[in-house]
């Protein structure tokens, strides 16, 4: 018999097994005492669950600050890109040249006489031989008279010279003015710089050139009595539209003449000495810093990060919920098991 049953079980496994499962439903169905249940495995599945739970919300509230912060710096990217917007950089970029475009020198000498013009080279002047006595001009001059633009009114009388342009062999003109008898305590002779002498020799109406140079520039003097030497550079501006403008900036240093004509005179002697400061000419130009394609990347990179963060919030809820339900499933099983 024995023998059989050993063959009967080798032929029949899975009925042996289930039998065997059968057998194990049947002592789990069997109600124990309150002294014999088992203590340790719920609570162990308590603590667990609220151990999860209990991490579940603090990475919810920290992916909700996550959410915060990335909407913070949505507002601050977006008002740093409208503050640069208002604010835009000034840039200054300097070009070298060997030669500049000559300049023009517009004088008002009033009753003050040109005696002599002379273009120098290297930085020397020779001594005067005759000061105070008509000389050679050897410089390009045109005279011409026109209205005075902010009063249309006052006719005015212009001496045009035309500047150095050889920066590299440090061009300078040098000018001689003799005024006879003046009647101000200071005598002092006005002068205006602007960009192109060429441009004013090829203008078809020069009078109306001059006041549009008179009220786009700024004049200044020089007194007589003295040497003063002007040193310019030049300034370009480049403005929203496109435009450009141009301007000089000068650095003027004033040296005392010593008159040393035998008999005491009464007129006064004009020495002005105009050369360019260095080769370089600065170009200004506003420049707004805010790029609108970086700042529509890092929108795009904190909009994914709220989007991946809300999706990760979404899934904890979710997660919460289901292992809410299981744990109520367990205790509802359990109470139902006990009854």
């Amino acid at each position: 018999q024995l023998s059989e049953d050993v063959e009967r079980v080798s032929e029949n496994p899975t009925e042996e097994r289930e039998g065997e499962m059968e057998v194990h439903e049947d002592s789990s169905s069997v109600i124990l005492p309150d002294g014999e249940l088992g203590t340790t495995t719920p609570s162990l599945r308590f603590s667990k669950t609220c151990l999860k739970n209990v991490f579940s919300v603090i990475l919810l509230f920290i992916y909700l600050l996550l959410m915060a912060v990335a909407v913070f710096l949505v507002y601050q990217t977006i008002s740093d890109f409208r503050e640069k917007l208002k604010h835009p950089v000034m840039s200054v970029t300097y070009k070298e040249v060997s030669l500049y475009d000559a300049p023009g020198i517009a004088f008002y000498p009033g009753k003050a006489q040109l005696l002599s013009c002379k273009h120098h080279y290297y930085d020397h002047i020779p001594p005067l031989i005759n000061p105070g006595q008509p000389g050679d001009i050897e410089c390009t001059t045109q005279r011409i008279n026109y209205t005075d633009p902010f009063t249309n009114q006052t006719m005015k009388y212009a001496l045009v010279v035309q500047g150095p342009r050889d920066v590299k062999k440090r061009e300078l003109v040098f000018l001689q003015f003799h005024l006879n008898e003046t009647d101000q305590d200071f005598s002092a002779i006005d002068y205006l710089l602007f960009s192109s002498f060429q441009e004013f020799v090829s203008s078809p109406e020069k009078a109306k050139f001059m006041k549009d140079c008179e009220s786009s520039y700024s004049s200044w003097k020089f007194s007589g009595g003295f040497r003063t030497w002007v040193k310019m550079s030049l300034v370009k501006t480049k403005e929203e539209d496109g435009s450009e403008t141009v301007e000089f900036k000068q650095e003027t240093s004033v040296v005392n003449y010593i008159d040393q004509r035998t008999n005491p005179r009464s007129d006064q002697l004009f020495f002005v000495v105009f050369e360019w400061k260095d080769p370089f000419i600065q170009t200004v130009q506003d420049i707004i810093t805010a790029n609108p394609w970086n700042m529509i990347a890092l929108l795009c990179g904190i909009f994914l990060a709220l989007f991946k963060a809300a999706d990760f919030a979404k899934l904890s809820v979710k997660w919460m919920i289901k292992i809410r339900r299981r744990h109520l499933k367990r205790t509802r099983q359990v109470t139902n098991h006990i009854s």
